[in-house]
């Protein structure tokens, strides 16, 4: 009997299993990254790039270089016309170290009287050159010298020494003298009077035809020269009042309103004589214009003083016939009745506001929008005063000051 099997059944049914239809294959697609040449091409893109970037960063670090460079040579410069001006020296001057002055303050003085062009950086270079202590004195320096010039005289000794001598706000011209020669016995009352009288020494806030320099006189503390005159310290006086006025606004109209710039040194005397607190200033300030205004006398008990003896009684000097009875004559002194200080001087030329409407000593006015400051009177031993806008209020004010027994 013949053998008729077929092939072996599992091993034909792996064969179908394995068989692929090859109608059902997706269609080949090409794969841009099959290209060799696209390969070689996408491949070197990465560097390309990276060599781009580093050149940008190389010319943006050069360009930062070169402006940075600039800039400091620019800066470097300045430095440099700062530490070794241009032009010509000036004259030589004479210039004070107090004992209290420090590098800060000896640069911000140098740089105000022209000495230098910048105290900040006559700070730096002067740092760099070592400890910086000059003795108390006077020394002769040059202006727009070199900074290493004038550091250098400031770091030897002194051409002279000084004394010191403070004269207070509200001192006249001849207390001024009095203190000077008590403290510099070799000075005489009489020269340093004359100083101040003769002509010879004058202000810009000077009136035309006044030889007086009351009020012009500036009080500080003054380092006082072994060698220096009478004449010089006067001289010296005047130009620090000249100086604070520019700094306060004396020149300035707007400030000013219709007074003068010797009318405000006028105002601001009475304001020195009359307050012992800063807070009644610009009060007092505003009592005294509103009055000038109105054209009401100022009846300023200092005024009665001034060149009187203080041993007169008060109602004795309220009927004296003189140009500084503010009791019987409207209008400012003649002149100064003392030389004011920088508090009173602003004060002057800032004086407070009139009161509001609503305003305690207002309310009683049948219009309480015309309330204004025009009395005043001292409230307690300390100084102070309090306030009033009718002369009612005001005799109020008094009678409580003498009841605490503040007025004679």
């Amino acid at each position: 009997m013949s053998d008729t099997r077929t092939p072996d059944a599992p091993e034909a049914a792996w064969y179908d299993a394995v068989a692929v239809d090859s109608s059902r294959l997706q269609p080949w697609s090409d794969d841009p990254w099959d290209s060799p040449a696209l390969l070689t091409t996408a491949e070197s893109a990465a560097p390309v790039r990276r060599g781009r970037v580093l050149r940008w960063v190389v010319a943006l670090f050069g360009a930062t270089l070169i402006v940075a460079l600039l800039v400091g040579g620019a800066i470097g410069w300045w430095v440099l016309r700062q530490v070794n001006p241009s032009g010509a020296r000036d004259k030589p001057v004479t210039f004070i170290v107090s004992p209290a002055d420090d590098l800060v303050s000896i640069s911000h003085r140098l740089r105000e009287d022209g000495l230098i062009t910048h105290a900040g950086v006559f700070q730096w270079y002067v740092k760099r050159k070592g400890e910086f202590s000059p003795e108390a004195g006077y020394y002769t320096l040059r202006p727009r010298d070199t900074m290493g010039n004038i550091a250098g005289a400031l770091r030897r000794s002194p051409n002279s020494t000084f004394t010191s001598v403070t004269f207070p706000e509200g001192f006249t011209v001849d207390q001024m003298a009095r203190r000077l020669v008590a403290r510099l016995p070799r000075l005489a009352v009489d020269r340093f009077l004359g100083a101040t009288t003769d002509g010879l020494i004058t202000s810009v806030y000077q009136p035309i035809g006044s030889s007086s320099l009351e009020g012009l006189l500036f009080p500080d503390t003054y380092q006082v020269s072994n060698g220096e005159s009478e004449r010089q310290v006067v001289a010296r006086m005047v130009r620090l009042t000249e100086r604070v006025g520019r700094q306060e606004g004396v020149d300035d109209p707007l400030l000013r309103g219709r007074l003068t710039p010797y009318e405000i040194l006028i105002v601001a005397s009475l304001i020195e004589r009359e307050a012992r607190f800063d807070v009644d200033r610009p009060l007092i300030a505003r009592v005294i214009l509103n009055r000038l205004e109105m054209g009401m006398p100022l009846e300023i008990d200092a005024s009665l003083y001034y060149r009187q003896d203080p041993a007169t009684p008060f109602s004795r000097l309220r009927e004296l016939d003189t140009a500084y009875n503010t009791y019987r004559r409207v209008g400012l002194p003649p002149t100064p009745i003392a030389n004011p200080g920088r508090a009173s001087l602003r004060a002057a030329l800032h004086p407070a506001v009139d009161p509001s409407p609503g305003d305690e000593i207002c309310r009683s006015l049948a219009d309480p929008t015309n309330c204004r400051y025009l009395y005043y009177v001292v409230s307690d031993r300390a100084g102070h005063h309090v306030f009033a806008s009718t002369a009612e209020q005001h005799l109020a004010n008094v009678q409580r000051a003498r009841e605490q027994g503040l007025l004679s």
